[in-house]
């Protein structure tokens, strides 16, 4: 578990997506990438990447609008142990002939990206130790530049690929926002993240306890709209609040009135594109 994502820190512990074609789904997080089916029921199924944690909840809605420019999910990023474990993923989705759409290098991490086939952004990522994390006049910071495959690739033992690994979380999420300010008052000011980095003054990067980002937001695609209520996507997030700080993460929204509902004995929230946040307070 990274030192940044356990019980006593606030992080993203779950996602919820709304899907279209729940084999062909499954075909690309269980057959390509290897989480496995921990529950299933009618047309839902929860993901796992340990046997026992849930990571990813599927929900199949054949009727659902299909992607499309919007507010909301630039891409979930899933975080893998090690650079071996990356390089494992890597080799898979070559054998497998699935399509990246991006490999960088951000100087605290290594990174690829790619689509799920309901449009969705995929991040899969490994953290590079937090020594040689680049800073600028006392901060941490990131870039983008060309990810050295070649190297990362070169110690990657031979053998089958049979899952991901076991250890694999989500790191971050990334959003598309209408205003960097705006939601920086949300997840700053009325959540309690803080902030890491600007970046070009259109990306935002925030995080608790001095992680690189536990939540990426930028303004790449300017007024596009919400996401429709039935478009495939990110329909909901668990955030775990450490049972200590809960007390004062309540306070903050009340505060900034932000309303807390129950929905299935769930608390959740609405993030500023309309999606839910599932409070989850971890022991």
């Amino acid at each position: 578990m990274s030192k940044f994502h356990d019980n006593h820190i606030m992080h993203i512990k779950e996602i919820s997506f709304l899907i279209q074609d729940m084999k062909r789904s499954l075909e690309f997080y269980c057959d390509i990438l290897g989480f496995t089916i921990l529950d299933r029921k009618h047309h839902t199924v929860i993901l796992t990447a340990n046997q026992k944690d849930p990571i990813i909840t599927l929900i199949e809605d054949r009727t659902a609008i299909p992607q499309d420019i919007t507010l909301g999910l630039y891409h979930v990023a899933f975080l893998l142990p090690n650079r071996l474990s990356l390089a494992a993923v890597i080799k898979q989705l070559n054998t497998k002939r699935y399509p990246l759409t991006g490999a960088s290098d951000h100087g605290v991490s290594e990174a690829i990206y790619l689509d799920d086939p309901d449009g969705n952004g995929i991040e899969i990522y490994s953290d590079k130790p937090e020594s040689v994390w680049p800073m600028e006049n006392g901060k941490k910071t990131m870039y983008t530049r060309h990810l050295d495959l070649n190297d990362l690739m070169k110690n990657l033992p031979q053998t089958s690929y049979t899952s991901i690994d076991e250890e694999t979380i989500i790191g971050h999420l990334h959003f598309h926002v209408r205003n960097l300010d705006d939601a920086r008052k949300y997840y700053c000011d009325a959540l309690g993240f803080e902030v890491v980095m600007y970046y070009m003054k259109s990306a935002l990067f925030v995080s608790s306890s001095g992680y690189h980002h536990h939540v990426g937001l930028n303004t790449w695609v300017g007024d596009a709209p919400l996401p429709k209520v039935r478009q495939v996507g990110l329909k909901s997030y668990v955030l775990s609040v450490p049972k200590d700080l809960y007390p004062v993460f309540i306070r903050r929204l009340s505060e900034y009135k932000i309303p807390l509902m129950v929905d299935d004995d769930k608390k959740y929230i609405l993030d500023p594109m309309n999606q839910k946040i599932v409070i989850n307070v971890s022991k």
